[in-house]
């Protein structure tokens, strides 16, 4: 087990230290729901990010695709990444994107699944811009590894993609050297926040967030979003989206005290 971020906000924001706010959505903003479409940002979550953001930099990095994650919170002024890191936006003309030669291998790959998916109950196929997403939440737990395999077959069938395993998801996208850790320590040093008086600070719920926890172990914070007992690299844990929005608004009270 791991500390409460909750319990040691002064520890996280130190007066010595500015801060940078890393985020997921899905499971750290927003609860997990059985259809993605639906998790919508609270009112209150947003207001919270909007304080928040007046203070500090935001950004917000999901597997989402980078069009969708920004409607969803609809706030100006902080960066959105989508697709895992893979398409980056932000304020002052801040960009960048990975994997577009990938594209047309991602179309086939989308209709060989579609395809397996279709016999498969429950199963929800989720086209993104930079991956494939085959959802097992709603498939009975005896046809999961049916589905397992049709995703493992199209993957062996295109070298050029690499599967990921998240949250009751299977997702495919190109194999390059990137993930949400590399996405974020690209957006410190981009933003000119790679420095010692800055800290960044994580928060995420899945597996993928992992590799951010790992990238920033050693020069920033990471806080897992779970009420499971799980290894992680994380240095704190919130059990859910309802103590993350408190730790998030205790945060920017700090900050702001700090700032005073």
């Amino acid at each position: 087990m791991i500390p409460s971020a909750l319990e040691h906000v002064q520890e996280i924001a130190s007066p010595n230290h500015r801060v940078a706010v890393f985020l997921d959505y899905d499971g750290t903003l927003t609860p997990i729901v059985c259809h993605p479409e639906d998790a919508w940002l609270s009112e209150s979550m947003r207001d919270v990010l909007r304080e928040l953001g007046a203070q500090a930099l935001i950004a917000i990095l999901s597997g989402r695709d980078l069009d969708d994650v920004r409607r969803r919170v609809d706030l100006d002024g902080i960066v959105y990444a989508g697709s895992h890191g893979f398409d980056i936006a932000g304020p002052g003309g801040l960009c960048r994107q990975l994997g577009a030669e990938y594209l047309s291998i991602l179309d086939t790959a989308e209709k060989e699944l579609r395809q397996a998916l279709d016999e498969i109950p429950g199963a929800q196929l989720e086209r993104k811009r930079f991956s494939v997403a085959a959802h097992y939440r709603n498939v009975n737990k005896n046809d999961v590894l049916m589905l397992a395999r049709a995703v493992e077959a199209v993957a062996a069938r295109h070298p050029e993609l690499r599967r990921i395993n998240g949250k009751k998801v299977y997702e495919l996208l190109p194999d390059i050297d990137w993930d949400k850790g590399k996405a974020v320590i690209w957006l410190m040093e981009s933003l000119g926040l790679d420095r010692e008086n800055v800290r960044p600070i994580y928060l995420g719920d899945d597996t993928t967030d992992e590799d951010a926890f790992r990238a920033l172990e050693h020069r920033g914070v990471g806080i897992l979003v779970t009420d499971e007992s799980q290894l992680t690299a994380a240095r704190y844990s919130l059990k859910n989206p309802t103590e993350a929005e408190d730790f998030l608004r205790a945060l920017s009270v700090r900050v702001g005290a700090v700032k005073l």
